[in-house]
């Protein structure tokens, strides 16, 4: 096959769905999904039933592209009908002496005119008695977080991206990108031959490998990452209207959700997985990794402790500063990258819509707000960084 397409898309996660889709409303029949696997697999980062969102972030930056995310899912539950975002509330807890700095976040939001509320722990157990918290414990609670659910999510992205004209094609793995004059040039492992004007890397733990034609390596650390979902033996506690999502600020990192997609509620470590390679890793479930997480529920939230029903692998592409890439090659502007760095499925339909402005009309709106995810930025330009995964 030989076609010239306007833009083509590698990769259909998270990230490249919403890409593709956002690319759709400008250039509908123009635009090329591939994805290696089949549609919907779950070798990666972004299937599963429920994502942290929030407006609750460590920088401004992040809470005004957060603000951005909320209204760019909001089209698209609008246009397809179903419903990605759950509004639970969320808790940011902080124990004394923890290792994630509370003044980060009630900073960040107060300077955005986010509302939060600050509470110690009497009042946050009284609140939401499946707790038990040490007298020291700070908790910000944010009405507006809540989850967002990446398999109704990608869904939805391809769905209409497929009806406003785009073609997705699964099982179709690239080998081969060449900047040739004023096209990029793409071979799949098929051997078929594409041109396109732009294209979009949104390959996740399959990046470097892409970006070796253009003689750039990014310093990722790919991950095994897993969540548990636990039958809790009072399951209507932990119900979406009576549980919020949550984060321990701490490192070791926990967090959860209420009940959602699975009879029970959920709960994982933050980048507590071993490296792995993601052509060769397992999906065995990680013992040690599992004994942790229920070690911290046993103590923190003893009413949620029961059997688990199921644990769920999935990758984190890590890098070193955990912050996102969302940028042009600068030697081959023609080649956009996004990648999430473990904690980018809340922003995937912004971003998606961030790649559709800068390729349809040169720039995005949020552009003042992402300096610091250029792909050249010092840190990603160094051999071995120090790395620094707490946000």
């Amino acid at each position: 096959m030989i076609r010239d397409w306007d833009v083509v898309v590698i990769g259909l996660g998270g990230f490249g769905s919403a890409a593709t889709y956002w690319l759709s409303r400008r250039f509908r029949d123009r635009v090329l999904g591939l994805e290696q696997f089949e549609l919907g697999h779950v070798r990666g980062a972004s299937q599963d039933h429920s994502r942290i969102i929030r407006l609750s972030y460590h920088r401004p930056d992040y809470v005004r592209l957060a603000r951005r995310a909320y209204e760019s899912w909001g089209i698209v539950e609008g246009e397809a009908g179903v419903q990605i975002v759950t509004r639970t509330g969320g808790l940011d807890l902080f124990p004394a002496g923890g290792a994630i700095p509370e003044a980060d976040y009630a900073e960040s939001m107060a300077a955005e005119g986010v509302s939060f509320e600050r509470l110690d722990a009497a009042d946050a157990m009284r609140r939401w008695p499946q707790w038990r918290l040490d007298d020291d414990t700070i908790v910000v609670h944010q009405a507006e977080s809540g989850l967002a659910d990446p398999n109704r999510g990608n869904a939805a992205h391809q769905r209409q991206a497929v009806a406003n004209g785009a073609t997705l094609r699964d099982r179709t793995r690239v080998v081969a990108l060449r900047g040739s004059g004023r096209d990029i040039e793409i071979e799949t492992e098929a051997g078929d031959r594409i041109e396109t004007g732009h294209v979009v890397i949104a390959a996740d733990a399959w990046t470097n490998p892409l970006l070796r034609a253009f003689d750039r390596q990014l310093p990722l650390a790919v991950t095994k990452e897993q969540v548990t979902y636990v039958a809790s033996p009072d399951p209507a506690a932990f119900s979406p209207d009576r549980f919020p999502i949550w984060i321990w600020m701490d490192d070791p990192c926990y967090y959860g959700f209420p009940t959602y997609g699975e009879p029970g509620p959920k709960v994982a470590q933050d980048v507590g997985g071993e490296l792995v390679d993601p052509d060769t890793r397992d999906f065995d479930r990680d013992d040690a990794a599992f004994e942790r997480a229920m070690s911290f529920v046993e103590r923190r939230l003893p009413t949620m402790a029961g059997q688990p029903l199921l644990t769920k692998t999935c990758l984190y592409t890590l890098t070193p500063d955990r912050d996102f890439v969302l940028d042009r090659l600068p030697d081959e502007p023609r080649v956009h990258v996004a990648l999430g760095a473990a904690h980018g499925f809340k922003f995937a339909s912004l971003f998606g819509r961030i790649l559709a402005e800068r390729i349809a009309d040169g720039s995005s709106p949020s552009d003042p707000d992402l300096e610091r995810f250029r792909i050249d930025r010092p840190i990603l330009l160094e051999r071995d960084p120090a790395t620094s995964y707490m946000v």
